[in-house]
């Protein structure tokens, strides 16, 4: 079977709590608590699943209870786990996220000690893997096992595969993937660190024009197709080399949680723009899927749409 969407980084189990207040020094009782996959690549590549179809995953897990429960949540949505590596012996990636009910607000720990990341040669050396990276029609990367991640980038490259870099963090062997993304889409907090030359995140705010600055900085310098940033309740903008598009967030009434809500928009994003929609047209339909994820806890389903939901809301939505 031939796989559109690879997505290759950061899954983990996440322990989603909703409080009615993030408590620092004391303690508050859970208004509920459960445990779904995550991870921006977890989520991304589930999300085109259940809006697509038609996504693997390539990362790492653990041989243990959460290993399997990454696993099997990955197979009920719809992703192929086939070229997962289990480590002998080692533990999966967890998170902690605690959301705020009032807002759907959310502070996030997590950790993957212990577990080794994917290396250059178990991409390079498997020539399954390198046949699934050279039929996708995106590869999706998160930062997170970057040297396999720099050679799944480097096939796909050579192969005119799409491939989408959510730029969200700092993280080791950034330098040389950004020149490798096609689309590269970041938070506005790493836009604006990287095109000042940081090398930690800024995380004091910023102005929407220096995510402007920031966006046509990066372009100029790696030349992607597209270079883009997402800025939350301020919407996203992208720029072709030509055009800047601005595109606000749509209103949400009752947000439940944010979680996934940058990662969802990354995939409705690659969606449309494989499909051949314009700027404004790939940043309406990503910011549909983050609007309706809002709705329920995590950023796996059922919190995240199917393609009818999105094309529903947008159709409503005008």
């Amino acid at each position: 079977m031939k796989i559109d969407y690879v997505g290759l980084g950061f899954v983990s189990n996440d322990h989603l709590a909703v409080l009615p207040f993030i408590p620092m020094d004391t303690k508050v009782k859970m208004l509920s608590h459960k445990i779904l996959g995550g991870g921006p690549a977890g989520n991304a590549t589930a999300g085109y699943a259940t809006i697509a179809g038609n996504a693997a995953f390539l990362g790492t897990v653990g041989d243990d209870a959460d290993g399997k429960m990454i696993l099997d949540e990955f197979k009920r949505e719809g992703v192929v786990t086939d070229h997962i590596v289990v480590r002998k012996g080692a533990s999966s990636a967890i998170a902690y996220l605690w959301i705020e009910e009032a807002t759907g607000n959310r502070s996030c720990a997590w950790t993957r000690e212990g577990l080794t990341e994917l290396s250059a040669a178990e991409i390079e050396g498997n020539a399954e893997i390198v046949s699934l990276i050279e039929n996708a029609k995106v590869l999706h990367l998160d930062g997170h096992n970057a040297a396999g991640a720099i050679a799944a980038a480097k096939i796909a490259k050579k192969a005119g595969v799409t491939i989408m870099y959510d730029a969200g963090t700092i993280r080791d062997g950034m330098d040389e993937l950004l020149p490798l993304a096609d689309l590269l889409i970041c938070s506005g907090e790493f836009a604006v660190s990287v095109a000042a030359g940081k090398d930690k995140l800024i995380t004091d705010g910023y102005e929407e024009a220096e995510v402007e600055a920031a966006v046509r900085k990066l372009y100029e310098k790696y030349r992607p197709k597209v270079c883009g940033a997402t800025m939350g309740v301020r919407g996203s903008m992208a720029f072709d080399g030509k055009t800047l598009v601005k595109c606000p967030a749509f209103h949400v009434e009752k947000v439940v949680d944010t979680t996934g809500c940058g990662d969802l928009f990354h995939v409705g994003f690659a969606i449309k723009y494989t499909e051949g929609g314009d700027l404004l047209a790939c940043q309406r339909f990503g910011s549909a899927v983050s609007a309706i994820k809002c709705r329920g806890v995590s950023g796996r389903p059922p919190a995240c749409p199917t393609r009818k939901e999105v094309e529903e809301y947008l159709c409503s939505h005008p």
